[in-house]
């Protein structure tokens, strides 16, 4: 089974920044599209940001111009770099991807675990 592994998460204050990465370890032919979701307590999860395996990338509009989605192809890994971070980002964050897993005849959606991200003073 694939699962992919988050860290990064924190206690940050309001105004700071951190940086999640995303790794999908094992075996894989292909990752395509890798997105970010997060779910704040008594919330439905919502996407925050995607990006597809040639760069394209798309916000919510609540993180446009603090939030940078990135991927590094080779090493099959995504980030989330989150900047002047407010009280309203404070979520469980998921990290989302369709991959082709060895041994596989087709895409499999996947998820992480999920890391926690506290804005609070």
């Amino acid at each position: 089974q694939v699962q992919l592994v988050e860290s990064g998460g924190g206690l940050v204050q309001p105004g700071g920044s951190l940086k999640l990465s995303c790794a999908a370890p094992g075996r894989l032919f292909s990752v395509k599209t890798m997105g970010w979701y997060r779910q704040a307590p008594g919330k439905q999860r919502e996407v925050v940001a995607t990006i597809t395996s040639d760069g394209d990338t798309n916000y919510t509009d609540s993180v446009k111009g603090r939030f940078t989605v990135s991927r590094d192809n080779a090493k099959k890994t995504a980030f989330l770099e989150m900047k002047n971070l407010e009280a309203e980002d404070t979520a469980a964050y998921y990290c989302n991807a369709l991959v082709w897993p060895s041994g596989y005849n087709r895409y499999i959606e996947v998820w992480g675990q999920g890391t926690l991200v506290t804005v609070s003073t």
